[in-house]
């Protein structure tokens, strides 16, 4: 395995683990110690890991620093961590290179977003304020965030008129929504009625509709509608997300990806 593919196959064992040890990597690449060991040096430089005693860890980017401690941030991020990892892996896999690609704000679009740091030639579209400064340094990515206004303390996201606005002339090969809750009924739902709208404009924009969703969130409705579940074309969630809770939407047509 080249150098590249080894980086990359390192990458993907960290985001699905957050953390590994050298000799899981030579057993996993097949590569010698040494070469490992190089790898996670150039990764290191690069500011995508942390070397650690006898393996690494995924360093998750925290460029928003005034932000670090904020608590309701943290609070939701926190909140099946496991699962959002590897969902936001799993999302990352559909994003081809030359593609344009939006992300609404949201813990889980922001793991999905971090597994593009190592891409190269993708264009990003996101309303997330944080996203837009994690992804802001990666010389692979260009990165464009809308206008608007931050309506609530922890949410990162670009609300408003203005943020609708700066949409209308974009458009998106797919877009990653995050929502707070998943209902085929009732459609994909939010709290505030300001932060429904700005999606909804986004997915209007795009080719592709990803809702990405931790099992809890299916079956849930909140006040804010961003559109129904006819409008969404794959939905990507974790193991513990039951065959009937999935069949409703896959009997609409939907595609389900439990990871």
């Amino acid at each position: 395995m080249k150098a590249s593919g080894r980086a990359d196959q390192i990458l993907k064992e960290l985001r699905h683990q957050g953390s590994v040890s050298i000799d899981q990597l030579i057993a996993a690449l097949g590569a010698s110690a040494a070469s490992v060991r190089r790898d996670l040096a150039k990764l290191e430089a690069k500011g995508l890991i942390r070397r650690t005693h006898g393996g690494a860890t995924l360093l998750e980017p925290l460029l928003y620093e005034p932000f670090r401690y904020d608590s309701l941030f943290q609070n939701r991020e926190q909140h099946r961590t496991a699962e959002k990892r590897r969902i936001g892996l799993a999302a990352s896999e559909l994003v081809q290179e030359n593609e344009t690609v939006g992300f609404t704000a949201g813990t889980t679009t922001t793991h999905v977003a971090r597994n593009l740091r190592n891409r190269h030639n993708i264009r990003v579209i996101t309303n997330a304020i944080n996203i837009g400064m994690e992804l802001s340094n990666c010389p692979g990515l260009r990165t464009f965030v809308t206008g608007g206004f931050v309506q609530w303390a922890g949410s990162f996201s670009l609300v408003g008129q203005v943020a609708i606005a700066s949409l209308s002339d974009i458009y998106m090969d797919r877009v990653f929504v995050s929502v707070c809750g998943i209902d085929v009924g009732r459609g994909i739902t939010v709290i505030e009625p300001e932060e429904s709208l700005t999606f909804r404009a986004m997915i209007h924009q795009a080719k592709q509709t990803v809702v990405v969703a931790d099992s809890s969130k299916i079956g849930v409705v909140t006040p804010a509608l961003i559109c129904p579940a006819c409008d969404i074309h794959v939905l990507i969630t974790d193991t513990r997300a039951s065959d009937k809770a999935v069949a409703p939407f896959l009997e609409r047509g939907i595609q389900v990806r439990r990871v």
